[in-house]
């Protein structure tokens, strides 16, 4: 049997596989569209903005104009329906379900009754049921009176490794109808769209560009440069359509009223035009597809809306009065709206089939639906507005989004090294970021400013670097290196890695981290939490620690001799880590809170910092953790875990600690104390930050102490399935779940200092610890390690720097299946390797030699698109 033949029959059997997993998973992510009422889905590319999609069918949300927009409406932009028989219109609505209440108002118009743009004064349906499993939403809508069945399917592409196809700046829909009725019916899909232009600037025109029909929707008398600038498309390729360029034109509520009894009318939409912009207007048009349906049989009509605001500035913290305009990277690859439209209509299938099969891989992974959950929606984050990509495309984010702003700028490093999202699905995007901070953010004496300034080269004014993001910056840069194996780019960083790393101990770090060189960070520490710590503690330590066994590794690569004093450093902070700061249950931070002296020895470089972290009160240094059970004090295993660096602590105490946060930290909100920002209320659970479950609870504890992160939830739950404890790893995930469930909260937006915020893109970690995947690209080597099965299977998506696919493994036999892209192996590192048997490339067999957990091929072997390694055991 020739090769081709042999993979497709191993596909085969892995679409039977998925078809099975998807079968009874994808019924755990639907939503009824009147109850789920915080639903927003976003649709749109990486640093393109995006329209959100919500459980009944509305667009909202709209965010395409290069900045968030939470809540922001255009105008009456819509779907409706309508189908006709023998000449007569037999029912006719929008293509919406039930608004659920409350029916006041919003904060813009509180006692008015719910906005006319909601379309809830229109015939809609009576219910629709949403299931949303990123990157794709499916809407059913159902209502008895309607003669047919309507479904919507929504998405953007999101393809791993595919930064340029994953960014584009569209919304793609496809409505299919099935004529349920005995009788011939000719259904009309309409899509109406405002003139998002200043008023009175706006033109709406429609045109056919080879296979497709569009109405663009631009300014007139505004200059390509201008910030004011754009265009938004509403297109479709369906071979019949009718259209208005125009509503009529009226005051009160004429455009509406005409509008519906245009669309209702039997027969096609006729067009209506002005001649020029009106003062004080901003005006809507429609886009109508039509097909004649057979009894029993069903159309597909499919519809697009491309967006194209081409200039950006820094509108949060202008650096002038005349601030400086930067191209979108998306207006570097297109020319127009019709240009990213032209495209998308192109790429369609292929873009919607590789979507697809991303979705699959990722719904098939064998895990409980709350971990699937929390992993693809966060995915969705990347296509927010806390992400843009500057113009040579670059990435650049906020830590999340404000109402009308980004929040937090400056790809800050001590949030963004927990998105481990974009560092295994987009490695170069991702890369592009840590770049940029190496080459703008860091000093000659080894500090990292941690927030990186729009237009680039303006420099942050904060005095203090972040042990956190400065060490997260170095091991970003490792796990970088190891994934792409890169080394021209590891040659090029490492001298800036090495002053990065001995800030630590330099004369000119005057927070002192390391001044005597002992492998412990006990000097003015600042960090996430947005305040400096000022004793030795396991956590930055640890971040630390791990920093200088990554950095021993590349130095050692590069044979740089500074790698045997990396060690000797990293075994003696170990060591006093081990001995000095673990209490028996948990870690602590070593610190006196009434030695006032502790902040003194600062106050000759910074005379605030006594008034700022001493209260005379209480005669007591502020702001610490203290002997505090805390959430992330075992972070640095966690990231040697997941980058494959080996023991940064002592795997017991580890143990130990992570039980102890599960069992200390792990509450129901119903009686617990909390000042802070309120994340979790109630009868929900989720773990807190900070617990003290012995003594030394600081009378000043350290801010948002008493608040759950999700994304410090996902992490320490990722190090729970790291370290063995699964089932209580798959609770904590459970409990943030249970909190986004569309109802309480939006499911595609998890919330800490801000919306979509960057932290969660964290959940990824859950993924990859699940089936213990490991790229060296270095080495040549993969390395697998499953700890969750079902029914004697392990299913689970990956993706290395160069290709993705699927792993499935049972007791017979390892598949692992290359959906795209192209690998070489050297090394397979299984827990069962020596019970292989027989191993093929696409039905060759393969030369290999086998250790205890380790494969080994005589010759490397390559395995590329649709191609498939596979493990016989005996």
């Amino acid at each position: 049997m020739d090769q081709a033949k042999v993979c497709a029959r191993a596909w085969e059997k892995l679409a039977q596989v998925i078809a099975r997993r998807l079968e009874g998973t994808l019924s755990s992510f639907r939503y009824r569209g009147s109850a789920a009422g915080a639903v927003s889905f976003p649709l749109g590319g990486i640093g393109t903005g995006c329209i959100g999609l919500s459980a009944n069918g509305r667009l909202i949300d709209w965010e395409i104009f290069n900045r968030p927009n939470k809540g922001g409406l255009n105008g009456f932009t819509h779907f409706a329906v309508k189908a006709e028989a023998g000449g007569k219109v037999l029912d006719a609505r929008v293509l919406v379900g039930d608004q659920p209440p409350p029916y006041m108002g919003d904060w813009r118009g509180y006692g008015f009754g719910l906005q006319r743009e909601y379309m809830a004064g229109l015939p809609h349906f009576r219910e629709t049921e949403f299931e949303g499993t990123y990157p794709i939403a499916t809407i059913r809508f159902f209502d008895e009176s309607f003669p047919g069945r309507l479904r919507l399917t929504a998405f953007n592409p999101f393809i791993p490794l595919d930064d340029t196809n994953s960014s584009l700046p569209a919304a793609f829909f496809e409505i299919e109808v099935e004529n349920t009725s005995k009788e011939t019916i000719e259904y009309t899909v309409c899509l109406s769209a405002q003139n998002p232009s200043t008023p009175g600037k706006g033109v709406n025109e429609y045109r056919e560009v080879e296979k497709f029909k569009l109405i663009l929707l631009s300014p007139t008398g505004v200059a390509e440069d201008a910030m004011e600038y754009g265009q938004l498309a509403i297109a479709t390729d369906a071979s019949e359509v009718s259209y208005q360029e125009y509503w009529y034109r009226g005051s009160w509520f004429d455009s509406l009223q005409v509008f519906w009894r245009d669309f209702t009318a039997p027969g096609r939409l006729r067009n209506r035009c002005y001649p020029k912009p009106q003062a004080m207007i901003r005006d809507h048009a429609s886009l109508a597809a039509h097909a004649r349906v057979e009894p029993g049989s069903s159309a597909k009509f499919r519809f697009l809306i491309a967006w194209f605001y081409p200039n950006c500035r820094n509108y949060w913290n202008p650096e002038s009065e005349r601030p400086r305009v930067w191209r979108n990277y998306y207006a570097t690859v297109f020319s127009s709206a019709i240009d990213v439209a032209r495209y998308c209509f192109e790429k369609w299938d292929e873009l919607f089939e590789l979507t697809k099969d991303f979705r699959d891989c990722l719904f098939a992974t064998t895990a409980p639906p709350h971990v699937l959950d929390a992993v693809s929606s966060n995915l969705s984050i990347l296509k927010s507005p806390t992400v843009l990509r500057l113009e040579d495309g670059s990435l650049y984010g906020f830590e999340g989004c404000a109402i009308d702003s980004g929040c937090c700028e400056g790809s800050c490093a001590h949030v963004w090294r927990y998105a481990i999202a974009p560092l295994y699905l987009f490695p170069s995007l991702d890369r592009s970021m840590w770049d940029l901070h190496l080459r703008y953010n860091l000093r000659a004496d080894g500090k990292l400013s941690f927030r990186l300034m729009l237009p680039l080269g303006r420099e942050w004014p904060f005095p203090h670097a972040a042990v956190d993001g400065q060490y997260g910056c170095l091991l970003r840069v490792y796990a970088i290196w190891k994934l792409t194996g890169d080394m021209e780019w590891l040659r090029r960083v490492w001298p800036k890695l090495k002053l990065m790393l001995e800030y630590a101990w330099s004369e000119a770090n005057h927070d002192a981290w390391d001044r005597d060189r002992d492998g412990v960070v006990e000097g003015r520490q600042h960090n996430t939490f947005d305040v400096e710590l000022f004793g030795p503690n396991s956590w930055l330590t640890g971040i630390y620690l791990a920093a200088l066994k990554a950095a021993a590794e590349m130095a050692e690569r590069l044979g740089d001799t500074v790698a045997e004093e990396y060690r000797r450093l990293f075994e003696r902070g170990k060591r006093w880590v081990e001995e000095n700061l673990f209490n028996g249950e948990f870690f602590v931070q070593c610190v006196n809170l009434e030695d006032k002296s502790t902040l003194e020895r600062f106050s000759k470089d910074d005379p605030s910092v006594v008034e700022a972290y001493w209260s005379d009160e209480h005669g007591e240094v502020k702001y610490q953790l203290g002997e505090a059970c805390f959430i992330a004090q075992v972070e640095g295993q966690f990231y040697a875990n997941l980058f494959g660096l080996g023991e940064v602590l002592d795997r017991g105490k580890v143990e130990a600690a992570l039980s102890s946060v599960y069992g200390y930290n792990f509450l129901r909100m119903r009686d617990h104390f909390n000042p802070c920002r309120v994340y979790a209320l109630n009868d929900e659970r989720g773990v807190v930050n900070c617990t003290w479950p012995r003594s030394g609870r600081p009378t000043v504890p350290i801010p948002y102490a008493e608040e759950v992160w999700s994304g410090l939830e996902y992490t320490v739950a990722a190090h729970m399935i790291q370290e063995g404890m699964v089932e209580q790893a798959f609770e904590i995930v459970k409990a943030v779940r249970e909190r986004y469930d569309g109802v309480k909260r939006n499911p595609w937006n998890e919330i800490e200092c801000g919306s979509n915020y960057a932290r969660s893109m964290s959940s990824y970690a859950l993924l990859v610890a699940l089936s213990g995947f490991q790229w060296d690209a270095v080495a040549e080597r993969l390395s697998l390690k499953p700890v969750h099965w079902v029914d004697g299977e392990h299913i689970a998506f990956w993706c290395s720097s160069s290709a993705w696919g699927l792993i499935y493994v049972s007791r017979s036999e390892l598949l692992l299946a290359v959906r795209r892209g192209f690998f070489r192996l050297r090394r397979l590192r299984v827990p069962f390797a020596k019970f292989v048997k027989r191993v093929t490339v696409n039905g060759e067999p393969v030369r290999y030699e086998t250790s205890e957990s380790e494969i080994v091929f005589t010759e490397p072997v390559s395995v590329g698109e649709r191609g498939i390694l596979s493990v016989e055991f005996a």
